[in-house]
């Protein structure tokens, strides 16, 4: 198996994580899986359209599939980071192949109903959800830092790339052999998928003897989010383009109807889709070396909301031109989001906070598929796909008000290991807590304005990284002493945010800080008196005074 470090860092290619054997490998492995999960929902989808199901009913195909993710993403993150991650994903593809084989039996003896398909879809739905997080985060394993853009947008080819062959696949099958065999397909694909995992021989995953609890490690990674700056502004940029693009993928089936185009033809509709998604990746590193990536995000919307215009009254012709250069916009949003995302968060806590992305994006989508699906059946298809258009072109002026922050994907997250580990009169439980830390600072009056300004910053990098509470105290006896106060909720947590969570970015930030301060500061920390007791029963010296740490 190739490394990461083999591949070349000067002026790497868009293709140039394919050079990277596993990368390679678990690339084609998604590509077809993702192609089967194509072929699966346009069968699911077109059975509905010759059952003359409504538009409501069509859409929810899409929401029963993005829907798991309002519920299961935050579970998926923090399994994502607290198990390992290749069995996770072996398990959770060996789930989906057996959901995709009981839906082909079912569609073999004939007992399909719209109802029927809606619940496979929902449970195919929670196995995809559980894993994509997951999936998400081994990315950083395959390839070096330089070149994570890059295996970004070959990874949306996986799903964009697999909506050019799966759909026209799906029509050809379905009208030459029917629904369960398109349902056998999507089976087989995720077999191949664990073949593919079951072969990548990963290292052991570090961390895992020393796991958070899963209610601790939920809570810690939506306590990251919160703080981190960056990371809301991605989730925003995010939902802010699911919203009214879930339009197109949730009533493209009635645009077929319209253009009375069958099942062959649907699929071609969605194909120009892929082929876009294709064409994106030779265009997109071209555009993102010339533009920044708040105009690509903002022009994608544009480009996007011409598509939908398309589907809504044009002919067939100029529709499957739209809807590639819709396609392109799609993966060049997506590529740009992905990318920042993973090049923010840190590692400790990057499958929890791709897992909160996936719950924006995806729920956001589903709400839309739901709600464009009752307003095509109230208001009819055109009017629908014209409301999501204006929304698309408000998303892409919205860019100016609301664009990704600067540092986004290019800010220090390597684990900084130079925290000094606390002496402590007594040997306190991982489960002992909450611990009040406090840190006293002399600060000359000259720089009080400088330094205050600095630690607003730090309280952002301590909530990040654990404090529940936080809060700066100027003393009232002394003129050039501040307080700093941040509450943990154990000292297991503590330590985690000592010596895994702690960034050079947050490196920078206290830098920064002391920088206004005259000498060392003075960091103590505080255990409930239960604790004491604890401590003692474990064998662990009862100390005098709980206050003391050094």
């Amino acid at each position: 198996m190739s490394s990461p470090s083999a591949v070349p860092s000067s002026q790497p290619s868009a293709w140039a994580p394919m050079a990277i054997t596993a990368f390679r490998v678990l690339w084609f492995a998604q590509l077809g899986s993702n192609i089967g999960t194509w072929m699966q929902t346009v069968g699911a989808q077109w059975v509905l359209v010759e059952a003359a199901a409504g538009a409501a009913v069509i859409a929810l195909v899409q929401t029963a599939s993005l829907a798991p993710a309002i519920l299961v993403a935050l579970p998926a993150g923090v399994l994502a980071d607290s198990l390992d991650r290749r069995r996770l994903l072996i398990w959770g593809s060996a789930a989906s192949a057996v959901l995709a084989a009981g839906l082909t039996v079912v569609a073999w003896i004939g007992a399909l109903s719209p109802w029927t398909i809606l619940a496979f879809t929902f449970l195919l739905g929670i196995t995809s959800t559980l894993t994509s997080p997951a999936w998400q985060a081994i990315q950083p394993e395959l390839v070096p830092r330089n070149l994570i853009a890059a295996s970004s947008a070959l990874g949306g080819v996986t799903v964009n790339g697999a909506r050019a062959v799966g759909p026209a696949l799906a029509g050809v099958v379905l009208s030459t052999f029917g629904a369960p065999v398109v349902f056998g397909v999507n089976a087989l694909s995720f077999v191949g998928a664990v073949i593919a995992l079951i072969w990548w021989k990963r290292p052991a995953q570090t961390g895992l003897d020393d796991r958070e609890p899963f209610g601790a490690a939920l809570r810690a990674g939506v306590r990251y989010v919160v703080s981190a700056h960056l990371v809301r502004r991605i989730l925003l940029r995010s939902a802010l383009f699911a919203l009214p693009a879930s339009a197109l993928w949730a009533l493209l089936p009635l645009t077929a109807k319209r253009l009375q185009l069958d099942s062959s033809g649907y699929g071609v509709l969605l194909g120009a889709l892929g082929v876009g998604a294709v064409l994106g990746i030779f265009a997109l590193p071209l555009a993102r070396r010339r533009f920044s990536d708040n105009l690509v995000i903002a022009v994608s919307a544009v480009l996007f909301a011409t598509g939908s215009l398309a589907a809504a009254v044009l002919p067939v012709v100029p529709t499957l031109v739209l809807l590639v250069l819709a396609g392109l916009a799609w993966i060049g949003t997506l590529t740009v989001l992905n990318a920042a995302l993973q090049l923010t968060l840190p590692q400790w806590v990057r499958s929890r906070g791709a897992s909160i992305y996936i719950l924006v994006f995806m729920g956001a989508m589903a709400i839309g598929s739901t709600g464009w699906g009752l307003v095509a059946q109230w208001l009819g298809t055109s009017l629908a796909y014209s409301a999501s258009a204006v929304l698309l072109l408000l998303v892409a002026a919205s860019v100016r008000v609301l664009p990704l922050l600067p540092g986004t994907g290019a800010v220090d997250r390597s684990i900084s290991m130079s925290w000094p580990t606390p002496t402590l009169v007594f040997e306190p439980q991982p489960t002992d807590g909450p611990v009040l830390v406090q840190i006293s600072y002399t600060v000359h009056p000259d720089s009080l304005a400088a330094f205050q300004k600095a630690m607003g910053h730090v309280e952002s990098s301590r909530r990040r990284t654990g404090a529940s509470r936080w809060a700066l105290y100027r003393s009232g006896e002394e003129s050039d002493v501040q307080l700093e106060t941040f509450m943990v909720p154990s000292w297991g947590e503590f330590r985690r945010q000592e010596t895994q969570r702690l960034t050079g970015r947050d490196r920078d930030i206290r830098a920064a800080a002391l920088a206004h301060a005259d000498g060392a500061p003075v960091e103590r920390h505080f255990f409930p008196s239960d604790a004491l007791e604890s401590s003692r029963q474990t064998g662990s010296a009862r100390p005098e005074r709980p206050d003391l740490a050094e």
